[in-house]
C-alpha cells in the first residue's frame, strides 16, 4: 500500500501500532499504555495499516538510541501518524523533536496519564510541545503520610485470581515518578507463559557512567497488595513464570519503609495460584543482604536466580563507578549463594574500558571471570554517556583500544559459560515449557540466558522435569522424565 493510501484508508480511525524497544520494563510500560488507550477508546492494530504508530523508544546506550530512530523513520515512511515516547522521548524531548521532523509527536512519560488525548491531538494534526527535559534525581521522595499509606499489609495467600485490573486508577503524585511508574493497569501485547511483572520504578543510585536516574527519576516502590493483585491478573491470563523487573529490586521498599519486603513478598507471589515460578531481576550486589539471598535461593517456587550488576572486578575501577566491591568480595558473594544453592543461576553484565581501566584492572576482571562460573555474561564497551559524571573523566581510552578489550574478554566469556553448561551434564533441571519442545531452566532467563530443547512430551506452559544430556554453547539438551 502506497504512503497515500494509507494516510487515506487510516486518517479518521482512532488505532495505534505499539512499537516495544528496550528492556523489560519498557514492555511493561507499553503493556499499560495499551491498557490507557483501549481506554479511551482506541484500537490496538498490528496490522501495518494502523492511523498511528507509537515507539516507546530505548535511550541507554549508543546502539538503543540509533535502533530507536532508526524504527522512527521506518515508521515514518508508513505514511502513519508517527509518535515517539519511551526513554529517549524523556531524555531529549524538545532537542529530539527539533532533530526528528518526521515525528509527529515527541512525548514525556508526564503524558502517559493522557495517552488517549495526546494521540487524538496527533491525529487532529495538532502540534505537541515536546517537554525540556528536567532532571528526575532531584524530585522529593515520599512524605511520611503518603509512605505511611503506601505500606499496606501483604495479604495472605489462597485468595481466588480476581477480574483483570479495573481502568480506574490513582495517580502517583506530582513528580515521584514517570506516569509509566507503580499501577496496576495493563493489557498484555504478547502471549507465553512468562511475563515480567514492574516491582519499582526510578533509581536513587549515583553510577558515574549511567544517566537512567536522570530520565526515571527516584525509587519508588510498587505496593506489595498492587503486586499481588497484578499476579493474580496475569495468572488468569495464562502466565506461569512472572520476572519481576525495577532499575534496581535490591532497594524494593525502602521507601515505603521496610528495606526487607522483597523477602516477605516473594512467598506471597509464589503461592499465587497459577504461579508456578517467580525471578527476580536486577539485583544489586552492594544491597544483597543475607535474607534476601536466602528467601530467593530457598524459597519453593522461587528460582534460584541471580542476576547480579557486577559490572567490573577491580576494586579501583568500582571506585570511579561509584560502587561497591572487588575480586573477592564478589567470589565470597558467590560462594553465599551457591552454599544455598548450588545449581543457582548467576548472570552478570560488565563494562570494560572505563575511563582509567588499566592492564591489571582487565586482568582483575578476566580473573574473577575464570573462577566465578557464571552462567550468562555481557560484555559492553565503555562510551560517554551525555549528563554523566564519567563523561568529564581524564583517562579515556580509544576506541579501538576498548574495542579489543572487549572482544578478548567477550571470548573468553563465551568459553567459560559454555563450560559452565558442561558443568550440568547429567543434572535433573525443571523446565517451563515456552513453545513445543523448547522452554527455559530456573537458571535462564527470557531472551538473555539461552534455552533448553526437550526431548520426549512437554505441553506448553508446564514446568516439566529434564534430565541435561548436551550442552551446545549456553543452551541445554535434555530428555523428559516419564511421569
Amino acid at each position: 500500500m502506497s504512503t497515500a493510501d494509507h494516510s487515506a484508508n487510516s486518517a479518521d480511525r482512532r488505532s495505534v501500532s505499539l512499537v516495544t524497544l528496550g528492556c523489560a520494563r519498557n514492555e511493561v510500560d507499553s503493556e499499560e499504555l495499551a491498557a490507557r488507550l483501549e481506554s479511551a477508546g482506541w484500537t490496538l492494530d498490528d496490522s501495518g495499516d494502523a492511523s498511528v504508530v507509537l515507539v516507546n523508544t530505548c535511550g541507554f546506550i549508543d546502539a538503543a538510541k540509533k535502533d530507536s530512530i532508526d524504527t522512527l523513520l521506518a515508521a515514518a515512511g508508513s505514511g502513519a501518524k508517527v509518535v515517539a515516547a519511551g526513554c529517549l522521548a524523556e531524555r531529549y524531548g524538545a532537542e529530539l523533536a527539533e532533530s526528528l521532523p518526521e515525528a509527529d509527536a515527541v512525548l514525556s512519560f508526564d503524558d502517559y496519564a493522557s495517552i488517549g488525548e495526546r494521540l487524538d491531538g496527533v491525529l487532529a494534526g495538532r502540534t505537541h510541545r515536546a517537554h525540556t527535559p528536567h532532571d528526575r534525581r532531584k524530585l522529593l521522595p515520599l512524605s511520611p503520610a503518603e509512605r505511611s499509606s503506601a505500606h499496606a499489609h501483604v495479604p495472605g495467600h489462597g485468595t481466588q485470581a480476581p477480574p483483570a485490573p479495573a481502568r480506574e486508577h490513582t495517580d502517583l503524585p506530582e513528580g515521584l515518578a514517570p506516569a509509566s511508574g507503580p499501577r496496576v493497569l495493563r493489557r498484555r501485547l504478547g502471549g507465553g507463559p512468562a511475563a515480567p511483572l514492574k516491582l519499582a520504578s526510578g533509581c536513587d543510585r549515583r553510577c558515574t557512567f549511567c544517566a537512567i536516574p536522570a530520565f526515571r527519576g527516584a525509587y519508588v516502590s510498587r505496593r506489595p497488595t498492587e503486586v499481588l493483585d497484578e499476579a493474580r491478573w496475569l495468572a488468569g491470563q495464562g502466565v506461569r513464570e512472572v520476572i519481576l523487573v525495577s532499575e534496581n529490586s535490591t532497594s524494593y521498599g525502602k521507601d515505603l519503609g521496610d528495606l526487607r519486603l522483597l523477602e516477605t513478598l516473594l512467598p506471597e507471589l509464589a503461592a499465587v495460584p497459577g504461579i508456578d515460578r517467580v525471578r527476580v531481576s536486577y539485583l544489586q550486589p552492594a544491597e544483597l543482604r543475607p535474607g534476601l539471598i536466602e528467601a530467593i535461593a530457598a524459597t519453593p517456587g522461587v528460582a534460584p536466580y541471580f542476576d547480579l550488576s557486577f559490572q567490573h572486578a577491580s576494586g579501583p575501577v568500582l571506585r570511579r563507578m561509584r560502587r561497591f566491591g572487588d575480586r573477592e568480595r564478589f567470589l565470597g558473594l558467590l560462594e553465599q549463594i551457591r552454599s544455598l544453592a548450588p545449581e543457582a543461576g548467576v548472570r552478570s553484565n560488565f563494562i570494560v574500558g572505563f575511563p582509567g581501566e588499566s592492564e591489571h584492572d582487565v586482568e582483575e576482571l578476566a580473573a574473577f571471570l575464570t573462577a566465578a562460573r557464571l552462567d550468562a555474561v555481557g560484555v559492553f564497551g565503555y562510551s560517554d554517556e551525555e549528563g554523566t559524571e564519567a563523561a568529564g573523566f581524564d583517562g579515556k581510552l580509544d576506541a579501538e583500544e576498548v574495542g579489543a578489550r572487549v572482544a578478548d574478554l567477550s571470548v573468553l566469556a563465551e568459553e567459560l559459560t559454555a563450560q559452565r553448561a558442561e558443568e550440568r551434564l547429567g543434572s535433573v533441571v525443571e523446565v517451563l515449557v515456552e513453545e513445543p519442545g523448547e522452554g527455559r531452566a530456573a537458571h535462564q532467563a527470557p531472551e538473555i540466558d539461552g534455552a533448553v530443547t526437550l526431548k520426549g512430551d512437554a505441553a506448553v506452559g508446564e514446568i516439566v522435569r529434564a534430565r541435561v544430556v548436551e550442552a551446545i554453547g549456553v543452551d541445554l539438551l535434555a530428555v523428559v522424565d516419564e511421569p
